[in-house]
């Protein structure tokens, strides 16, 4: 048989303040919330790393996507600067049938013209050409040319004071519009 020594003096009032027997009854609550809140902060880091990971992989994709964006990007630029070159620009004018200009002639506020303006030269280089010649001629107009309208002799005009808004203004015809250029 076991005694428990008695206490004295100050251990005696501390020892009074514990409840006796009550202490393996207050553990058991304790231990389950301990325990439920490790499995919670686990499970809470378990949430957070997977979609950490899962955002780092989005990234990924992006940046590869960003890249062949940009590498796209700089090989269309190049491209424009090579079509965009003098010296290719003036090959494709010479492909086309164009021909360098003269010494141009401006034209003043006052109306007169300042310098000698004169017709392009044709140059004596000959390009052959990457179309057949049937393609590039020019396509026959696709609206028939504007017929004067007949006006009546002299003799056969009324005499009328007011001319009719009909007899002095011609009614605009399909065919005296001007035509589209196709492609533009």
């Amino acid at each position: 048989m076991s005694r428990k020594p008695e206490l004295r003096g100050r251990a005696a009032r501390l020892a009074r303040l514990l409840p006796a027997g009550a202490g393996q009854a207050a553990r058991t609550p304790f231990v389950l919330l301990v325990v439920l809140l490790l499995g919670g902060g686990l499970i809470g880091l378990l949430v957070l790393n997977s979609a950490l990971s899962e955002g780092a992989f989005r990234l990924d994709d992006l940046q590869k996507d960003t890249k062949s964006l940009t590498d796209e990007e700089q090989a269309l630029q190049r491209d424009v600067d090579d079509y965009s070159a003098p010296d290719a620009l003036q090959r494709r004018a010479r492909e086309l049938g164009m021909v360098p200009g003269g010494d141009p002639a401006f034209l003043n506020p006052d109306g007169t013209v300042k310098g000698v303006p004169g017709a392009a030269q044709q140059s004596s280089v000959r390009i052959p050409m990457p179309l057949a010649p049937e393609v590039l001629a020019p396509a026959p107009s696709r609206t028939p040319a504007p017929t004067p309208s007949p006006t009546p002799p002299p003799a056969a005009q009324p005499s009328a004071a007011v001319p009719s808004p009909q007899a002095t203004t011609p009614a605009p015809t399909p065919s005296a519009q001007p035509s589209t250029t196709p492609g533009r």
